[in-house]
């Protein structure tokens, strides 16, 4: 009889549902899933029967979760709740042991999976591969990697990204080239920023060989969510030339760029471009523009497809003017 008893009950803690996070809306709906994120008035869950789904903030009555999560009421600094409990309309008890706590959900302006050491870190990034085989005419063998990287602490974000192109033309090297950027940005309000850039480039192939670039400005983040960003950035860079024949150029230049991201279709296909246009401010160059444009199609939750364009225009240079447009597709994994 004992042994049956034991057996019942494991078969019924087994059969158990696990325990789901639940957010109950202001028009009586209720959802159940596993919260992932709020942040940019968006809260997002994931639900067995409709993937991520993103609700407005301002539609929320209340919210629990069994998960322990960090809950931020200002930009930088959070509470850690073992556990979060559903409340009145508009509220939500923040469950620390003998001490719960009750906040405003209004007041709320970020809530996520506590990360070890830093706790606020936000780190988000993908590597994308693309290789292409043409046996025709002229067999054509390409290569390309690329990989970009973002790490947000309290008022700081580091973002890293870097690509490396080689290919191959009968055996014969017609591109080989890499390029490397660090930025460092200083979050003056929630949305106002001042940003530091190094970038280099290393071209083994065309007869503009080395440009190095620093540049520092503002930028203002329209915003930046779990479903996309948006951020327009001025600067003023210092930008060298190093040519193939030993020729060599320097001067000043003011550019704008920009870095767009949007999830689409249940946050399976991600559409973005990013580049930056500048204007020297002598008469070395008339016009540069560095911009890459693509959709990227989310296979798993780290898994992902991507087709990209990529555009380079240097114009008016004393020593070659310098226009180049790539296509790429290939597979990649995303965080």
């Amino acid at each position: 009889m004992f042994p049956r008893t034991l057996l019942c009950l494991a078969l019924s803690s087994v059969c158990l549902p696990a325990m789901a996070d639940t957010v109950w809306l202001n028009n009586g709906d209720r959802l159940s899933g596993k919260i992932k994120l709020f942040d940019g008035g968006k809260l997002l869950i994931q639900t067995e029967y409709a993937g991520a789904v993103a609700i407005d903030w301002t539609q929320v009555k209340t919210l629990e979760s069994d998960q322990e999560l960090l809950v931020k009421q200002d930009a930088y600094v959070g509470e850690k709740a073992k556990s979060l409990q559903a409340a009145g309309v508009g509220t939500v008890v923040l469950a620390n042991g003998d001490a719960p706590k009750a906040v405003e959900l209004a007041s709320i302006q970020q809530i996520l999976k506590p990360r070890p050491v830093v706790e606020d870190l936000v780190w988000r990034g993908n590597v994308d591969v693309a290789l292409d085989y043409e046996r025709a005419e002229k067999d054509t063998d390409d290569y390309d990697l690329d990989f970009k990287t973002s790490a947000r602490h309290g008022k700081w974000r580091h973002t890293a990204e870097g690509e490396y192109n080689r290919e191959f033309q009968d055996g014969d090297v017609t591109s080989d080239n890499w390029r490397a950027q660090y930025s460092l940005d200083r979050f003056i309000t929630e949305q106002w920023f001042w940003q530091g850039r190094l970038n280099y480039r290393r071209d083994k192939v065309e007869e503009l060989s080395r440009q190095r670039t620093v540049g520092s400005g503002p930028g203002y983040q329209f915003w930046d969510d779990e479903l996309g960003a948006f951020s327009l950035g001025s600067l003023l860079n210092r930008t060298d030339y190093e040519y193939e024949d030993g020729g060599k150029d320097n001067f000043y230049s003011l550019a704008m760029k920009w870095d767009y991201n949007r999830y689409l279709i249940g946050k399976s296909v991600e559409f973005f471009t990013s580049g930056e246009v500048g204007k020297p401010l002598s008469d070395v160059a008339d016009f540069a523009l560095d911009a890459e444009m693509g959709l990227r199609y989310r296979v798993t939750d780290w898994a992902s497809l991507n087709l990209k364009a990529e555009r380079d225009i240097i114009t008016g240079s004393q020593n070659a003017d310098f226009s180049k447009t790539r296509y790429t597709a290939g597979f990649g994994v995303t965080w």
